[in-house]
């Protein structure tokens, strides 16, 4: 594939930062590999976990990540649309897998992706943990190809920028895209943190009343209501 995203006799900007986050795990299959190629290139990442795929032996890839320097947070139990349920609903949802994340790696997450990107006010009122969104790249799309998924996270990276990815079972083209990703935006002068290194290295004190797809820009979401539908849609700046 071609060099993509670099300017000819542009010299790489010092200091910029990027993180890599994964939804959906963990598993024993698709996580492991991501886990591999983040080792491969020595970079850390961030991972969003889903409470109802937690047991004795996927939490074990989970400690391998905690133990690599990535961490690991919140992307509810169930994977439900969160903005159609209760208070008392999304309380349980974020406590359980909270809770599971706390008692394998022994650290409770300090942040939530919150599925299909369904907001609604209350949840705020009801999750205490800032929210993070992220620049995607159609990664959940079968027909997304390998090249078109390092492309457009190549041409979309911004310093300060959360980048979302996915590792549930089978997709193995992103952790093919990751072998293109990673060693571009390495020679463009980016270095891979996690979403907490992110806002500590950028001097950012999250904010609980929005949601960030980079850290040194905020999404206003809980004013009016928005709820998006289907997988991932393209956030705007308010």
């Amino acid at each position: 594939m071609a060099t993509v995203g670099l300017c000819a006799g542009c010299a790489p900007k010092a200091d910029k930062v990027i993180a890599l986050s994964f939804d959906d795990g963990p598993n024993t299959t698709t996580t492991v590999k991501m886990l591999d190629m983040l080792e491969k290139h020595d970079v850390v990442g961030s991972f969003f976990v889903i409470g109802n795929n937690i047991n004795d032996e996927s939490a074990e890839i989970m400690k391998r990540a905690y133990k690599m320097g990535c961490d690991i947070e919140n992307h509810s139990r169930t994977y439900t649309a969160m903005a159609s349920l209760s208070g008392g609903q999304i309380q349980e949802e974020i406590k359980y897998t909270s809770d599971l994340i706390e008692k394998y790696i022994g650290k409770r997450p300090e942040f939530f992706r919150p599925p299909y990107i369904s907001v609604a006010p209350h949840m705020y009122d009801n999750i205490d943990l800032t929210f993070i969104c992220g620049q995607g790249c159609n990664d959940w799309e079968a027909t997304t190809t390998v090249e078109q998924r390092a492309e457009m996270v190549i041409n979309n990276a911004a310093d300060g920028q959360i980048v979302l990815l996915h590792d549930f079972v089978g997709n193995e083209a992103t952790v093919e895209a990751l072998d293109i990703i990673i060693p571009e935006l390495k020679k463009q002068g980016y270095r891979f943190v996690t979403v907490p290194e992110l806002f500590k290295l950028k001097k950012i004190t999250p904010d609980h009343s929005k949601m960030y797809t980079n850290v040194l820009h905020r999404w206003h979401l809980t004013l009016p209501h928005r709820e998006w539908r289907g997988e991932h849609p393209r956030i705007l700046a308010q």
